[in-house]
């Protein structure tokens, strides 16, 4: 995803925007087969369900350590996330805020604070087009899950899309001390471009803080936070795939990699968007499932794919969703200004929008130089 991320209709947040590309280390598919005895005896691999989507993590286990206790540490922390922040969950804190009328405080956590406070710094520094209240105008485009042809044959009125924009509207969002309130009738929150990066940092928090440990991959729905180094003793690496439409994570093409650097902490934070699972050709024009929020209409030339590293996966989370949000050079000039590590992958030069763009060759990576320097020891 705020031109957010389509999740299935179970646990967590729904909305609806940019599908996102999925990488795990090494790729998740390489990422999956460390769990059995490629994994050196003192790494562990544990998998569950969250936000409509799955987690996978590798992790050195201490000593004295109970594995199932871990587990259960994990899912009781993400059981709290959708209790706070889930649309899918009708006494979820946010549903409950999105039925209430104006002027009508509600108390939130500490978690639902941070990601508005995490919310709020990508939408003022990305001029408005990270926007957790765009939902009335993805459904006014209709582009829940998916982008027809049909709806760019008739699209909404001028009139439907003004009254959509009246409530995109996330100034109209207000917080005091731990209360939140709206000024306006119909105003609404989700979190969904943001949220399965929270839950990344959250799982590495359990994981850092509880128990000590200091090697891991955390992932959820391709969204990344390592620390450490992997089972094979080396620094974590993750693969970036090719925006190649109808590419599975079995059948995918690696165009890059980001490799863990060493003198960051030892540790690493990754999102990617990509509009390339949910885009159409019409008219001559590629338009992309994402609807910029400052204008009300689909993007037009927007990036297929940008992967962003960040302080913590939840503010990477939101800063890749965003850049999708843009067309490419207003989405690499923003990521130059404010200073972002972005990774894009746009069509290489001489390749046609809407062609069949199916191999590595038709693909070309853009760094903003904050990514040039993180990647200074790995080649394109």
């Amino acid at each position: 995803m705020p031109n957010l991320t389509q999740f299935s209709p179970s646990p967590i947040l729904n909305s609806a925007v940019s599908n996102k590309t999925i990488f795990g280390a090494l790729g998740v598919a390489s990422l999956l087969s460390l769990s059995a005895c490629q994994q050196t005896p003192d790494y562990n691999y544990l998998s569950g369900e969250t936000m409509g989507t799955s987690y996978h993590i590798s992790y050195q286990l201490p000593e004295n350590t109970n594995e199932a206790d871990i587990q259960t540490a994990i899912d009781e922390r993400l059981q709290q996330i959708n209790d706070s922040m889930s649309t899918y969950q009708d006494d979820s804190t946010i549903s409950k805020f999105n039925q209430l009328r104006k002027e009508m405080p509600i108390i939130i956590d500490a978690d639902f604070s941070r990601v508005l406070k995490v919310s709020r710094q990508v939408y003022e520094q990305s001029g408005g087009t990270f926007d957790p209240t765009v939902m009335p105008l993805v459904d006014t485009w209709g582009f829940g899950s998916t982008m027809t042809v049909e709806r760019l044959q008739s699209p909404p009125s001028a009139s439907e899309i003004a009254q959509a924009l009246a409530l995109v509207d996330f100034e109209g969002v207000v917080q005091k001390d731990q209360t939140i309130h709206k000024t306006k009738d119909g105003i609404g929150l989700d979190f969904s471009a943001v949220a399965k990066g929270y839950g990344v940092d959250v799982i590495a928090d359990v994981l850092k803080d509880r128990y000590q440990i200091r090697n891991y991959m955390v992932e959820i729905g391709g969204e990344v936070a390592t620390s450490g180094v992997s089972s094979q003793q080396q620094p974590w690496q993750i693969a970036i795939d090719a925006p190649i439409e109808g590419s599975t994570v079995s059948a995918r093409q690696t165009i890059a990699a980001i490799r863990q650097p060493m003198n960051n902490g030892n540790k690493m934070h990754l999102a990617t968007s990509g509009n390339y699972r949910n885009s159409i050709v019409f008219a001559g024009k590629h338009y992309s499932h994402t609807i910029d929020p400052t204008t009300g209409e689909p993007i037009v030339g927007g990036v297929p794919s940008v992967t962003v590293a960040a302080d913590s996966v939840a503010l990477a989370d939101a800063w890749a969703t965003a850049l999708t949000a843009m067309p490419y050079a207003k989405a690499l000039a923003t990521a130059k200004e404010q200073d972002i590590a972005a990774l894009f992958v746009i069509l290489a030069d001489g390749v046609q929008a809407g062609s069949a763009a199916d191999t590595i060759d038709d693909w070309q990576i853009i760094q903003t130089p904050a990514m040039q320097q993180l990647r200074a020891d790995k080649k394109p």
